[in-house]
């Protein structure tokens, strides 16, 4: 009777538990009932998006079917990692600080929370391994998602998206038009990079009219610049007296807004030192 082998590798490894511990955080959550749903399913959204973006990837490379996949597959599964290490990480920080109320309860939800939590932290480990063991090394040929400006790229999309729901909950830029440019820096930026990625995933980087690395060299500058206007502004026109600031319960939000606003510029800054690196001195 013939005999259907699977290669093996360490990377498959490392997939196969990211999936097991994705499953486990997800499924063990899901049968708590909560008080702040909104948080909870966005934990397991994390939790769930990861699991089945992973296990795709999974079934694709064991199948051979790569060439079948309307996309790049020297992109696509890095991309997925990266994304999936930012989400676990996120729920990791966010599980145990909003539902600490939870410890307090019966055994069962003790032991519901305490088996989630520690699930997902095994789950951002295995991805952060896998993303150490699919990026560029020096000298290789890879997709650029795979290179130090792809996944930076990641980074910068993950921590708008975060600026988006800090700033929104409740609006804290729409009482002066500085603070409007600054949600306007947030939203341009975020688009032109998730363009980018899903150009490089989806193989169409061709179809820009100009070359895509001089492309990548000027949207890596202005960023740059948008976000260096944004993290001297946002802070000054939110807590200056002058200003008319509101000291609200609001304060500590828009502190984690300038926090993460500084945090994207040095990211923007290490894309552009990157891009240079690349489009320049390799040519």
């Amino acid at each position: 009777m013939p005999l259907i082998v699977f290669p093996t590798s360490q990377l498959l490894w490392v997939r196969v538990a990211a999936v097991l511990f994705t499953c486990v955080a997800f499924s063990v959550a899901g049968r708590i009932v909560w008080l702040n749903v909104g948080v909870v399913d966005w934990c397991i959204f994390c939790w769930a998006f990861s699991f089945a973006c992973t296990l795709l990837v999974l079934l694709v490379e064991q199948l051979g079917l790569q060439a079948r996949v309307p996309v790049s597959w020297n992109n696509f599964p890095i991309t997925v990692a990266c994304y999936a290490t930012l989400l676990c990480l996120s729920a990791s920080v966010i599980f145990p600080v909003f539902f600490r109320q939870g410890l307090n309860g019966s055994s069962t939800v003790r032991d519901h929370c305490i088996a989630a939590t520690v699930f997902s932290c095994f789950a951002t480990v295995a991805y952060m391994v896998e993303v150490k063991l699919t990026k560029a090394r020096p000298g290789e040929v890879a997709g650029y998602m795979a290179t130090a400006p792809g996944l930076l790229k990641v980074c910068q999309t993950f921590v708008a998206c975060i600026i988006f729901v800090l700033v929104s909950q409740p609006v804290s830029y729409d009482r002066h038009p500085a603070l409007e440019w600054c949600m306007a820096v947030y939203c341009i930026c975020f688009i032109l990079s998730m363009a980018v990625v899903v150009l490089c995933v989806g193989e169409c980087t061709g179809c820009l009219p100009i070359p895509f690395s001089k492309f990548l060299s000027a949207y890596a500058l202005l960023a740059v610049i948008m976000y260096l206007t944004a993290t001297i502004i946002w802070p000054v026109f939110q807590f200056d007296k002058n200003y008319n600031y509101n000291r609200s319960g609001n304060s500590p939000n828009l502190i984690t807004v300038s926090v993460f606003t500084g945090l994207n510029f040095l990211f923007y800054l290490a894309d552009l030192a990157y891009t240079a690196r690349l489009v320049f001195v390799s040519v």
